[in-house]
């Protein structure tokens, strides 16, 4: 949610905003905010005009008593009735306003950052830094259920039976690679100085409300039925709203924070035979990672974050890219968001592995996430970035792990977390 300020000072910057970002649809709301706006401001001259001279009337009606004016006493008794009256009803109208008015704010994007391309999809994102040559080996790779299938890792038939598409069981060393690489990336984020967390896996709505648009809750989350709690698609939604309406020292700050969680998303839509199997599903685990930090500090910190995720892939040994989202792919609280993409060598191309986001104060500003320093209260950024998630980060790691004789090589740092093993090899 953007500073109901810069609307009413701006409002042709807010307008551009929203063209830049192709949802034209959207600019009708600048000039109602605006009016909404006025007409809160308005009832609030008027309700403090009218609680001045109840407080004049009331030293009056001392007066007029004491000189014993008792024609003059009631008739200042009935006209501070009568702004009583008013005034309750200008809190009722006010209160009104207001909820309307966040209601509009709230479907108004943020501001992007001038770095961000212009394009009206991911189909115009940019291409930003490669790390590690991409390879295709001389043999052919398989699709990634049968490599898995093969090593005994996967059961996507079972697991459709006992709960629908997008789903799956992981078994055996593969089961036991998913949760080394999720090790890893916990221990990777400690020593960079962030904070461990495992986080509430439900939130209610006003803390969805707060984290993300209303149209990336529908086509996300799944409500639990009868209950104001919803299963989180991420856990950066709990983490952040771990600090729904604080205000935070700034000598805390910055607070760098990295959390386990499954995460459960709808996915709706139809997918090519590359996206099915574990790669597009319902249910996944991911190591996250966020940071609540002073404005000054949101571009340094989103520069790192990423970097982060790509020293984790390259450490793996997987060839990965950074990709700029434009300003049509971007969600309407992000200020600047880049993905890294990793390498597939059966594909010959790369896909998405993870995302980081820069939500400047939107997010906090939703959430009333404040800090309190020399300066006085300001809101604060926040930023997210996936550290890794890996039923699609195992895709890439297959892939470019992959023998000609169908087993796997474990690379050194994950060999600690596999109990020593240096490969997972197929079943006879």
């Amino acid at each position: 949610m953007i500073d109901i300020a810069l609307l009413r000072t701006q409002p042709d910057l807010v307008r551009g905003n929203i063209e830049k970002k192709f949802q034209h649809h959207k600019l009708p709301l600048v000039d109602e905010a605006l009016s909404l706006d006025a007409k809160r401001r308005a009832l609030q001259t008027e309700g403090d005009v009218l609680r001045a001279s109840r407080n004049a009337l009331s030293k009056q009606i001392g007066v007029f008593m004491r000189e014993k004016k008792q024609a003059e006493a009631e008739a200042a008794k009935a006209e501070v009735a009568k702004n009583a009256e008013r005034l309750a009803a200008i809190e009722r109208e006010t209160e009104e306003v207001e909820a309307e008015l966040k209601r509009v704010m709230m479907r108004i994007p943020n501001i992007i950052s001038p770095e961000t391309p212009i394009g009206k999809d991911d189909s115009e994102n940019v291409e930003g830094q490669r790390f590690l040559e991409p390879k295709i080996p001389e043999f052919e790779i398989p699709y990634h259920v049968e490599i898995l299938e093969r090593l005994g890792g996967a059961d996507i038939d079972s697991a459709r039976r006992t709960s629908g598409q997008g789903f799956y069981y992981l078994t055996g060393d593969v089961a036991r690679l998913h949760s080394a690489v999720l090790a890893y990336a916990r221990d990777f984020m400690i020593d960079k100085g962030f904070t461990y967390c495992i986080p509430p896996f439900m939130i209610r709505s006003d803390v969805v409300s707060g984290v993300m648009s209303f149209e990336e809750m529908d086509g996300m989350m799944y409500k639990i039925e009868g209950e104001d709690l919803y299963l989180i698609g991420t856990s950066e939604h709990s983490m952040i709203g771990r600090f729904m309406n604080t205000t935070l020292s700034e000598r805390d700050l910055p607070l760098k924070l990295t959390s386990y969680s499954p995460c459960f998303r709808k996915e709706k839509g139809a997918h090519g035979i590359e996206e099915r199997g574990i790669y597009r599903i319902h249910q996944f685990e991911k190591q996250e990672m966020i940071v609540i930090c002073k404005p000054e500090e949101s571009a340094g910190w989103y520069e790192k974050m990423w970097q982060y995720t790509v020293e984790l892939f390259v450490s793996m040994g997987i060839p990965v890219r950074t990709l700029e989202c434009c300003s049509g792919d971007l969600a309407d609280l992000k200020y600047r968001s880049v993905d890294v993409e990793a390498w597939s060598p059966r594909q010959k191309k790369y896909f998405e592995v993870g995302s980081c986001s820069n939500l400047t104060d939107a997010q906090a500003r939703r959430l009333g996430i404040r800090y309190k320093g020399e300066g006085g209260t300001k809101y604060a950024h926040t930023l997210n970035n996936t550290v890794v998630a890996p039923p699609r980060m195992l895709i890439a790691f297959l892939e470019n792990h992959l023998r000609a004789d169908g087993g796997v090589d474990i690379p050194e740092p994950l060999r600690p977390y596999m109990g020593g093993k240096c490969e997972i090899l197929p079943k006879k």
